[in-house]
This record gives structure tokens, sequence and C-alpha cells, in this order.
């Protein structure tokens, strides 16, 4: 008989419980199982905080255990510290001392090497309801659409250049200095963003997250002149607040994205080009109140910098005229929120200190705790350390959650390659790492202002460390285009079912394509869409809204293959759980209907993209999906499904 070698699996509900991060000082449950014969005794679990002791706590043969053949231990450990643990477990085999750690992904065995992590955060940790099963759509603000009132159309500045004509490409080429300037505008604005409410209420969009729209001079607005208003380009701080209260009417909000860990020199507080006064700013006024929030080591023309780009000096967060200028009260965060804004992004959020962050979370809260804090994080949030610190974004009191590229990653990766087990590890890692609350609301993009479109990055060349001018050049070929939609469907079906809310980068869903900045930037093709593809994206959005599992249910992944997924989330206390069916080949599929776990009431088709089936079968088109929602009640095995309902299901379907 063979011996196991896995002894123990963090993902596996049998050996921890609860699955994922827990509160402080709430109990989590380790099991270990063995086979009686390898002798294995007096099993502890080691655990500890990075830079702190070991605590060892034992594990007992589990009450009622009369197995012959394998045998059981288990243990209660409430943890009493915030932050991240690791942990292992230390046994006695055959009179030996051995040690059970982490092989792969969540696996526990005696040659493993790795450590198991346990996240612990504040029990009275809780994220903003809201967005919870909502729908999230990002926006470049001078690329989405510009208002068709005419008179809305500002006077530029002489330095900035408006393109004639919506369609053309941003400018990519340095100028004659052999800089990239970033000057040139298409006129997206505020009302134009307005004008589209209905068209991204149809896609059943419930938060609008707005790159900076600050007064700035680059297109892209990450170099902030003036945090107190809206660049004349794209309005007033009227028309923000109008868009806001118009936005909200139709069950949607805005999130507004804040640069505070640089400014642009070419702003009201450092002003090294003098576009502010001549005596003025920091680089030109050794007294000026925004002196002390920069530091200079050669004044004025030697100065710390958002990695050595001399335009952007850095600021210093923690200065107390800095902090109390943005978190104070009345201060920027609290300003915008007064115009409506119902929250923030932070960008670069690794560079803003964990004591700003502290402060930034007291004055967005201070707002309503509905107001909520996102932060540009590219790894994993719970591991991540910067400037040689441990962060502690989603322990309660800093972040609520995070951008999660990690399964932006996942599902690219997975949709082009196939490689179904790593998805299923990337995935579900970030859910186990990562509290409840913050997962509920993880913004789950495929596409961003900072990365490559997804249909190009699946379907295209691969860019590399190519060159502007070869990015320039390289779109996609029509075969490549048709491809590259049917993969973004499969994209885009696990990035609006997985837990978290889809965030679509504005022309994603409309077919857009394009490189990385400034080809990902390119106007919405209003006129030009994909309208197959909006279409698709509708139907996702409406099978979403639809069922309630999406807030908080829990995933079960029932398969990942190279050519298909199966999976469902299943939320207990609500009753309601909905199973997902993807295709992700070029060929017709036969699906056997899984009935999700707990007693069934009664089931729902939401989505049959084929009809013709057998008995206990859904058949689904290429690169297509189906979707069956079930209400149920918890405990016990799954309740056979009646066949001659589900004819009547297709009947009315």
């Amino acid at each position: 008989m063979s011996t196991p070698t896995i002894f123990y699996d963090c993902f596996d509900g049998f050996h921890k419980k609860p699955f994922g991060a827990v509160k402080r000082f709430s109990p989590c449950v380790f099991a270990l199982k063995f086979p009686r014969v390898l002798n294995v005794t007096e099993p502890n679990i080691v655990v500890f905080r990075p830079g702190y002791k070991e605590k060892y706590v034992a594990l007992e043969v589990s009450p009622g255990e009369s197995d012959p053949l394998y045998v059981t231990y288990s243990c209660v450990y409430k943890p009493q510290d915030l932050g991240l643990h690791h942990y292992y477990f230390a046994v006695t085999r055959n009179g030996n001392r051995a040690f059970i750690k982490r092989k792969g992904a969540s696996a526990g065995a005696f040659d493993g090497t790795e450590l198991f992590q346990l996240t612990v955060y504040d029990p009275d940790f809780e994220t903003p309801d809201w967005l919870k099963g909502g729908i999230m759509y990002q926006i470049f603000p001078d690329r989405f659409a510009k208002s068709e009132n005419k008179e809305e159309v500002p006077t530029l500045p002489i330095d900035r250049v408006l393109h004639s004509d919506w369609n053309e490409i941003p400018e990519w080429r340095p100028d004659g200095q052999g800089r990239i300037t970033n000057n040139d505008y298409f006129g997206g604005n505020l009302k134009g963003i307005e004008e589209k409410l209905p068209y991204l209420a149809s896609l059943g969009v419930t938060a609008i997250y707005l790159n900076p729209v600050f007064e700035a001079h680059e297109n892209h607005r990450y170099n902030t002149a003036n945090y107190e208003r809206i660049d004349k380009i794209l309005g007033t701080n009227e028309d923000f607040s109008h868009l806001c209260a118009k936005a909200k009417r139709r069950g949607i909000r805005i999130i507004l994205d804040g640069v505070f860990s640089h400014t642009g020199a070419d702003s009201v507080y450092f002003n090294k080009f003098g576009r502010y006064g001549e005596n003025s700013g920091a680089f030109r006024d050794p007294n000026s109140p925004y002196r002390s929030w920069y530091s200079f080591t050669k004044y004025p023309n030697e100065y710390e910098s958002w990695w050595g780009m001399t335009t952007l000096p850095n600021v210093n967060e923690n200065n107390p005229s800095y902090t109390e200028y943005i978190c104070g009260e009345g201060g920027i965060l609290q300003k915008w929120l007064d115009l409506g804004a119902s929250g923030w992004r932070l960008d670069v959020a690794d560079e803003l200190p964990d004591e700003f962050i502290d402060n930034l979370n007291k004055a967005v809260k201070a707002k309503g705790k509905d107001k909520v804090i996102y932060g540009e994080v590219w790894e994993d949030a719970t591991t991540k350390e910067s400037y040689g610190v441990r962060r502690r974004y989603l322990l309660g009191g800093q972040l609520d959650s995070v951008m999660n590229y990690p399964f932006k990653e996942a599902i690219l990766n997975y949709i082009k390659s196939g490689d179904g087990e790593s998805f299923k590890d990337g995935v579900t890692t970030i859910l186990e790492h990562y509290p409840k609350p913050s997962v509920d609301i993880l913004m789950n993009f495929v596409s961003t202002h900072d990365v490559e479109r997804a249909i190009t990055r699946l379907a295209g060349a691969d860019a590399g460390n190519r060159d502007r001018k070869w990015q320039a050049e390289n779109a996609l070929s029509d075969n490549e285009y048709v491809y590259g939609i049917a993969l973004l469907k499969c994209a885009m079906t696990l990035q609006f079912f997985l837990p978290g809310v889809p965030c679509v980068y504005y022309g994603d869903e409309a077919g857009q394509e394009g490189y990385k900045d400034p080809f990902n930037r390119r106007t919405y093709p209003w006129g030009r869409e994909n309208l197959d593809l909006i279409n698709f994206t509708a139907e996702l959005a409406r099978i979403r809204r639809a069922c309630r599992a999406f807030e908080k249910g829990e995933l079960r992944i029932i398969e990942a293959k190279e050519d298909c997924c199966v999976f469902g989330r299943i939320d207990y206390e609500l009753g309601e759980a909905i199973m997902i069916y993807l295709n992700k080949s070029k060929y017709s599929r036969s699906f056997k209907i899984e009935p999700a776990p707990g007693k069934l009431i009664k089931f729902q088709l939401m989505r049959s993209p084929n009809r013709q089936r057998e008995a206990g079968y859904l058949q689904v088109s290429p690169y297509d999906f189906a979707a069956m929602m079930f209400m149920i009640e918890p405990g016990g095995a799954p309740t056979p499904i009646n066949y001659s309902d589900l004819e009547e299901e297709f009947r009315e379907f």
C-alpha cells in the first residue's frame, strides 16, 4: 500500500478552518492526518511573526478518532497579534524530529521547504457594502468622451496641443530635445462623461474610477499642479460635483485617483518653471510655505524626485504641513469627498509611509464608513515590503482593498497558456492571504492605463522591451483581432465572476487594442465599437447583478483545465449559489451540470449559449459560458436535479 506524502493542505477546510485570513483573537482550527504506519507522534504547530519568537501549540488526537488506518491530530489556535504570521508543523517520527512545510501552493509534506502564511487582521475591519456585487469602470479622462456642447471646450494653455481628430493615435515621439512631453490632448472632459452615464448604466456600472482630474500640465495628470481644482480642459469643480450628483442618481459613485507621493515640478507648490509667479513655490522661494515638503540636496537645483524624474519632485508625506494639507480637517481628501466623491485610489501606495496612510484613513473614514480607499499594489499586498518595511495595508485602519494585479496575471496567463493548475493556485493563494472584507471589493481588471490592453496581450505579438516605434507600428491583424475578442470574452467571464469587483478599463468592452503607454490610452472608439463585445459585457453584468452570491459568496473551483473551467460562487447565509461553465476552446463542449452544495430548493438557467444537450449536461459554444443559479439550504449532500424541470427551464429560457 502506497503512503500518501501530503498531510496538510491550507486550501482544504478539513485541514484549516476558517479558510483564509483570520480575525485577531478568533479561533482557527488546524488538523493533520497521518497513516498510523508512519508512527507520527507529538505534533505541534509552530507559529511566528517575522522578527519574533516562535510559539509552539500542541495538536491532540481528534475526539472520537477510531479510523484503524489513519490518525487525525488537531488544535485550536487564537492569534493574539495583528499582522503577517508564518507557520509550519513539527512532529516526532519514529523517534526523530521532522518538519512538515509547504510544498507548492498549499500542500504540507516532509519534503516541503516553504512556510505557510496566516494573515491576522483587526476584527473591526469592515469595507463598504455598496461596492460588493457591483461593477467598476476605469476612465482616463482625456480619452473617454468630450461633451457634444461646443461651448464646453475651454481655451487651452499655450503649451498644450489639441488633436483635431478624436481617432488619432496619441503622440509618442520625443520632441526636438528628445523629451516625452505628454502635452497632446483629445479634449475628453467631465461633461462628456456625464453625457455617457446612460451608456455606463447599461453596462451595469456602479462605480467609476477616474484617473487624475486635478490641474496638471501633462495629459496623464500624475504630475499634480494644484490639488484644489479640476484641470481646466476637464471642466470646473462645479462640473465635478454635478457629475457626482447625476451619477449617484443612477446608482453610480465616483472614486478619485490620489497622487500623494510626489507633485509636478510645474506646480503651484514647486513652481520650477515660473508658471505660478517669479518668486513663489519651493523651487523659487526659499521661504515658501511649501519648501519643507521637499528634500533638496543642493538648493534649488538638486532634489529628490520620483524614480529620478526631475519633473516629479518627491514630497515628505509625514511633514506636518503636508500631512495637514492633505489629511487634515477640511484638507484635500475631505474637500473632494464633500464635493461628491465616494473614495480614493492611492497611486504608488508602496511609496506612501504607514503613518501617512494611517492619517489618510482617518480623514477619509471621518466622512463615513461608506467611503472607500484602494491602493495601487502590484504584488501580494499581505507580503509586500517597501523600503525595508513590511506593509500592513489590509490589517485594518489603512486600505480597504487593492488593485488586483495577481488576479490579472492569473487570468491572462490561463486564458493564453491553458495552465489551469497555476490559475487555480494563483487565485486561491490571494484569497487565502487576504482578509475577507478586502476580498469582497478587490479591484479586478484585465487592462489598465499602466499595462497593455488585454486583447493585445492575449492575441498580439509579445511587446517585451520593444520600443515605442515598434509598438506604434504593430496592431492586431484581422485574424488576431477576431481571436483576441474570443479570448477576451473568456478573460472577462473570469474577471466578472471571481471574488471581488470587476473593473472594466474604458474601451476594453468596445474592442479597443493597444500596447503600453501611450497606446493603451487611445480614445474610446465611439461609432466604431465592437457591439457584440459590448452586448457580451452587458450580459456578464446582468448575470452578476441578478445573483447576490457574487457580493460575498465563497469561490469553489470544480475544475480548471486547459480548455475549460467550472466554478461556483456560494453564499450559504443568503441561500444563493451560481455555477459558471466556461468553454475556452474552439470546439463546442458538453458540461455535466454540477448541483451547488446544499439542499436544492430551486434552480434557474441564467445563460445557455447552446441549447443542444443530453440529460444532465449543458452544451456550451466555443469561447463562451453558461450559468445556472441555485437557491439552496446548507448542509447535507447536494440534491439531485430533476431533469424534467430542466427541460421546462430550457423551454422558458
